[in-house]
This record gives C-alpha cells, sequence and structure tokens, in this order.
C-alpha cells in the first residue's frame, strides 16, 4: 500500500510562489463569509510567513514578525488593518480589495455604506 505524503510540507512548499500564497489568503477571507476564524486566519498567516518570511530572515526577526501577527491580530479598531498590511507587505504581499461579481446586491451594500458613512 502506498504511504501517504505529509501535507504540511507539500502546502509550505506551495505557499512559496507568492501568488499562490496570495490566492490561499484570499481564499482563507472569502470562504469563511463574515465569520471568521481567527484561529484558522492565524494558522493560514503563519503558513505563508513559514513559506514567504522565516527563510528570508534572521531568527530574531522572524521571531519579532510573528510577535508582531499576534498583536495585531488581538487588537480592535482600525488600525489593525493598517498593521496587518504591513505585515503582509514584509513577506511581500499587499491587501487589494477587489469587485465580487458573484454579488447582485451591490446596490444595497452601497446604499448601506452611505447610511454608516452619515452616521
Amino acid at each position: 500500500m502506498p504511504k501517504s505524503v505529509p501535507y504540511h510540507p507539500f502546502k509550505i512548499k506551495s505557499l512559496k510562489d507568492p501568488n499562490f500564497s496570495a490566492a490561499y489568503i484570499t481564499e482563507i477571507f472569502e470562504e469563511e463569509e463574515g465569520d471568521l476564524e481567527l484561529k484558522i486566519m492565524r494558522k493560514a498567516l503563519r503558513d505563508v510567513f513559514e513559506a514567504l518570511g522565516e527563510p528570508n530572515m534572521s531568527a530574531d526577526d522572524a521571531k519579532l514578525h510573528m510577535e508582531k501577527l499576534d498583536v495585531l491580530l488581538s487588537q480592535n479598531g482600525s488600525a489593525t488593518i493598517y498593521a496587518l498590511a504591513h505585515w503582509l507587505k514584509v513577506l511581500g504581499l499587499k491587501l487589494t480589495v477587489a469587485v465580487d461579481a458573484g454579488d447582485e446586491e451591490i446596490s444595497a451594500n452601497i446604499a448601506e455604506l452611505a447610511e454608516v458613512g452619515n452616521v
């Protein structure tokens, strides 16, 4: 009977491609549909860091970068998005906003944003 291959090393090898890493993180954010679990997001970001950041940093820098991730994921408020954007930038990635081609409720969402903006 053929032996199975451990998944984690295969995943990290795949994540060494920045395009794959970006798609992986995007999928994690989109898959949860508003119920994004912090543990899942933290694990995904750690995996991407293991693939893209750790090999390019000293042990001390890598440790500091991971500590920053834990701090920023424990924060609340708008500063968190900027901290995450900076954390990803160090890995050669960036946060982006894209059109959800499958969403037909765009007008309703814009109206909701207008309401929030006027509060």
